[in-house]
């Protein structure tokens, strides 16, 4: 009974710090710079353990172990901020979160990683934001009133695809038609995941949830990559630094984003998007050595941004 009022106490002194509202704009920053992050450092991780970019069997198994480190980062969560390990559920609820999965982990970001090793970063992250836009047009159709589309939502779905089409204009090194594909795909794959995980979060506890997504779809990923032939060729201090911060992402970043949005309104936390991809772009100039200013990823940096301020804003109230 004491540990329950213990846990529940500290809970409730979370839940005051991140809805500060100067406390919870910081935040989101900091959490879309670390997902902004991401594709460079995931970009660097591939050069540490000397995977080369046509090796998918070795990339899927640096994926693999990636989530599956920060599936054990979101029970470290859970026991420090619930003070107990989440309830697994059973049943077909444990078989569909199983199956999520495999299609929001396993599927989506086999298809990722692979982009990943063929794109730029500041090219795939541009090609990677057009999920802000894919999932206001799901939304709309999915939920109606609830989440319908305004004239500010469909000019900032607009102003992201032109940025898109934008960063696409000639031959100027970005990737290859499949990486673009691929992440197009994964793109796909992660807006329709969206809602499936929303249901499932409904039946059963969020950190359980986000574990077995998590766990499930990296153990597939290991596995599908081990049986291949692949493995991390070269292991030093650096590349494990690189994969444990990836893991960190990943893991710490949806205990964080789950208490932001829980302690905030939506339009306060998901308008801070347009970071990550300003992010991706200066991070992949300053860790991989990538051209920072190219007038194609200038504009279309400046064009997606907009659009996911505008998607993301907060709709005027209506006075009477």
């Amino acid at each position: 009974m004491k540990q329950t009022t213990t846990s529940a106490a500290h809970s409730e002194k979370l839940d005051v710090l991140f809805g500060m509202p100067v406390f919870a704009v910081v935040i989101a920053i900091l959490c879309n710079a670390m997902w902004g992050s991401a594709f460079p450092f995931i970009k660097m991780g591939y050069r540490l353990f000397a995977i080369e970019t046509s090796d998918t069997a070795s990339i899927l198994c640096f994926a693999g172990i990636r989530f599956m480190l920060g599936s054990l980062l979101v029970l470290a969560g859970s026991v420090a901020l619930e003070g107990k390990l989440p309830a697994l559920p059973r049943g077909k609820v444990f078989a569909e979160c199983c199956a999520l999965g495999l299609w929001q982990t396993c599927a989506q970001y086999a298809f990722y990683y692979s982009a990943v090793a063929l794109l730029t970063g500041a090219f795939g992250g541009i090609l990677n934001s057009t999920q802000s836009f894919l999932g206001v047009i799901f939304a709309h159709f999915l939920y109606g009133n609830a989440d319908r589309m305004t004239p500010a939502k469909a000019l900032g779905c607009v102003l992201g695809f032109a940025g898109v089409l934008v960063g696409t204009i000639g031959n100027h090194g970005g990737g290859s038609a499949f990486g673009i594909f691929a992440m197009l795909l994964a793109t796909v794959i992660f807006t329709l995941a969206g809602p499936w995980n929303k249901s499932v979060t409904k039946k059963a506890d969020s950190f359980a949830v986000c574990f077995l997504n998590l766990f499930v779809g990296g153990a597939a990923l290991l596995l599908i990559g081990l049986a291949m032939g692949g493995r991390l060729g070269r292991v030093t201090p650096a590349g494990v630094a690189d994969l444990l911060y990836l893991a960190f992402i990943c893991g710490a970043g949806y205990v964080i984003w789950a208490l932001l949005m829980k302690n905030n309104p939506v339009s306060r936390i998901a308008i801070f998007g347009f970071v990550n991809p300003v992010v991706n772009v200066f991070l992949s100039a300053l860790l991989n050595g990538e051209p920072l200013f190219r007038w194609q990823y200038v504009g279309a940096l400046v064009l997606v941004c907009i659009g996911i301020w505008l998607v993301n804003k907060a709709p005027k109230k209506e006075t009477l």
